[in-house]
Order: C-alpha cells, then sequence, then structure tokens
C-alpha cells in the first residue's frame, strides 16, 4: 500500500517537467520550425560526410567503393609522419597560425575601440564602410590584388620602392610569404571583425562613465577600467574559437599566394591535402591528413575553453 501511494508522488516532478517542455515548445513552435533548414543543413553537410572519414584507415579505390576498399589501419597516418618534410608543412602552418592570432585577433579590437572614441559621427561611418568594403572582396580577388600591386614589372608598390632605390620581389622571396599572406588578411577582415565588439560596447551602461567622470577619472582610465572588462566576455569567447581554429590556416589564399620559389614557407598542411588527395588521386592519405589537422583544431579548442572556464569562469561550454 505504501508504494502505491508514493508511485502517484514520485511521478508528479516528472509530468510537471515534460509540462514545462510541451508548453515551452508550444510558446517558441515558430522558432523551432524556422531552425528545421539549419539542422538539416548541419546533418546534411557536416554530420552525414563524417562517415567518409573512414577511408582515411583505407587504401581507398573509387570503383571499389567505401566498403570493398581494403583496411589499412592507421598506414596512411605514418606515410605522412614520416615524410620528408613533415615538419616543415607542420611549422609552417603553426607559424601561420600563430602569426595570424597575435595579429589578426586583437586588430578588429583595437579599432573597434578606436572608433567607439570617436565624437564625429560622419566620419566615424566614412572609415567604418572603408574599413568593411574589403571583405565582401573574394579571396580570389584580394590576392590578386596583392599580385598586381607587387608584380616585379609595372606593380604600384614596386614602382613606389623603385623611387627609394629599392627593387626586389617580393612575390617569390620565401622570406616575405608569411607577411604578405598576414597583411592582406587584416585589410580584408579587421574592419568586418569590429562589428562584433562595436555590438558588444553599446552594451555598456553609460552611467559608469558618467560615474568614473565624475571621481575624476580620464578617458584612457575609463578605456582601461570599464570599457575593456565590460566586453572581456566577448573577447575571451572569440579567442576560444579562434585558438579551436589556429590550425586551419586558410587554404586560398596559402595556395593563391604561394609561388614554388615560396614553398619552403608557404607549404601547408591544407595546401598539401589539396595537392596529396585531390591532384595526385590518393584519396585516402588526404583524408588521413585532413584528419589529422581536424584532430589537433578538436585538441586546441577544448584545451583553450578549459584554460579559460578556470581563469575568467568564460567558457564556450
Amino acid at each position: 500500500m505504501s508504494k502505491a501511494n508514493n508511485a502517484p508522488t514520485e511521478m508528479l516532478p516528472v509530468t510537471q517537467a515534460k509540462n514545462r517542455r510541451w508548453v515551452e515548445f508550444k510558446k517558441n513552435k515558430y522558432l523551432f520550425i524556422l531552425s528545421i533548414p539549419t539542422i538539416l543543413c548541419l546533418i546534411l553537410f557536416y554530420y552525414l560526410p563524417m562517415y567518409g572519414l573512414v577511408i582515411a584507415f583505407q587504401d581507398y579505390k573509387p570503383f571499389l567503393g567505401i566498403m570493398g576498399s581494403k583496411w589499412v589501419g592507421f598506414d596512411q597516418f605514418s606515410r605522412f609522419f614520416n615524410y620528408a618534410f613533415f615538419w616543415r608543412i607542420l611549422k609552417n602552418t603553426l607559424l601561420l597560425s600563430v602569426y595570424n592570432l597575435l595579429w589578426g585577433f586583437p586588430a578588429p579590437i583595437i579599432l573597434a575601440l578606436l572608433l567607439n572614441e570617436v565624437r564625429n559621427q560622419k566620419f566615424k561611418k566614412f572609415v567604418q564602410t572603408v574599413s568593411y568594403m574589403p571583405h565582401f572582396y573574394s579571396t580570389v580577388v584580394v590576392c590578386g590584388l596583392v599580385t598586381m600591386f607587387l608584380a616585379p614589372t609595372g606593380g604600384l608598390i614596386t614602382r613606389a620602392l623603385s623611387v627609394f632605390g629599392i627593387s626586389h620581389n617580393f612575390l617569390a622571396d620565401a622570406r616575405w610569404f608569411r607577411t604578405l599572406y598576414i597583411a592582406s588578411s587584416l585589410w580584408q577582415s579587421t574592419g568586418w571583425g569590429t562589428i562584433i565588439y562595436l555590438a558588444a560596447l553599446t552594451n555598456v551602461d553609460p552611467q559608469l562613465y558618467e560615474a568614473a567622470y565624475v571621481d575624476g577619472a580620464s578617458r584612457w582610465r575609463c578605456l582601461w577600467s570599464i570599457t575593456i572588462p565590460s566586453i572581456a566576455p566577448t573577447i575571451i569567447t572569440l579567442l576560444i574559437m579562434n585558438i579551436g581554429s589556429m590550425i586551419n590556416v586558410g587554404f586560398e589564399r596559402a595556395f593563391l599566394l604561394q609561388t614554388p620559389a615560396t614553398y619552403e614557407t608557404s607549404e601547408i598542411i591544407a595546401t598539401y591535402v589539396y595537392k596529396a588527395g585531390i591532384v595526385n588521386n590518393s584519396f585516402s592519405y588526404g583524408s588521413a591528413v585532413g584528419l589529422f589537422n581536424s584532430v589537433i583544431s578538436l585538441i586546441l579548442i577544448i584545451t583553450a575553453n578549459k584554460i579559460s572556464a578556470k581563469v575568467s569562469e568564460t567558457s564556450l561550454w
């Protein structure tokens, strides 16, 4: 009898939870309906293709298919690790990633903070428009402009430098590849990256600045004591995401700017996967190299998230 009397009481919280979920679903049903296309795209283009990673552990033959190809285990990974230029490719990828993070991550923050201090709205809008504009150019166009400006004969920058007696083929110099890569990336993406930080800055309570000015704080002190701490969660979240994608250096920019003379510093994992997997038709080998790249990225983002959670109590999950 006691068990029978207790059963409804034990089931009550579960029933209430189900009812709350149902009420919440009915309340936001249109939002759930709008999310269906996005969920379907994620499943079709991100999760289902993961099945193809199986070929990284096979000697894949297109005419045999995944089910008919020979299983070779970690042979493709061993082949990559024993490749004569493995360490050079890994070094180039890591260096480009680190330089891109060191220069590319703080640049939008600095520009957003500077724009936030501008009081002339017309000038502010002009700077925003000019800085956003390169984002709408494709990477092909940006790299084409870089190539045109630095062309050994007739390039705009080359001609300007020749006036000062400087004559150099930057596009064929491996020592200049990383500089050109980072500079073109900054020019294209810095302005667009400020949008998120400017949006975060609009949420800062103006009363904090008013109180600080009453206490005699300068604009520089307000910047360090109010502005930056207020947008710190946004900065940390984006930093974690950037660290997670560090090793995924953009293929297009590296491929379009590199020349045989610059392979020493321009050959990265992404370009090597294209050449090994697509050009040479070694699909299993290319998949293994790409999977290695993805695993490193996953480790980086998990590590960065855990460190951030312990240090600043801000994390992605």
